[in-house]
């Protein structure tokens, strides 16, 4: 089991909008950096993520799974470098944990959020993940 953080502007997915496409999930697509295709092509079914408000809210909102494995990204135009998974949404975070939260933190200073804050698919350790978990209210998080 890994686990990975999804960042994405609300106005354009939102995580109303990622709850709302139910258990079939969603194609997680646009993204064009290399090296987060990779961290895409590198998850398992299973595999658990943050969905994090970029932008706009700037704090991490909810949970997700990944529901199929790297696929080629229906929005590349044919363009086969760029592939997606399919995540689809587990549960609120209780109480939403802010990049500043984070960021105050010094359990964090090494997690990809701060360090690579541009890169838009990003690996998150077991330890930020059950961390993050216990500051946003769940008690029983996800694995």
């Amino acid at each position: 089991m890994a686990y990975w953080l999804y960042k994405s502007e609300p106005f354009k997915w939102s995580w109303a909008m990622q709850k709302d496409a139910g258990d079939k999930g969603t194609e997680w697509t646009g993204v064009r950096n290399y090296l987060a295709r990779n961290n895409m092509r590198a998850m398992q079914l299973g595999d658990k993520g943050f969905f994090y408000h970029s932008n706009e809210g700037l704090e991490i909102v909810g949970i997700t799974e990944v529901c199929a494995l790297s696929h080629p990204d229906s929005t590349a135009a044919g363009d086969a470098r760029w592939d997606c998974v399919d995540i689809r949404a587990v549960c609120d975070v209780p109480k939403p944990v802010s990049l500043k939260e984070i960021k105050a933190n010094p359990k964090f200073e090494k997690m990809a959020l701060v360090t690579s804050m541009r890169l838009s698919v990003q690996p998150v350790t077991d330890e930020e993940y059950f961390e993050i978990c216990r500051l946003g209210g769940l008690d029983n998080p996800p694995r």
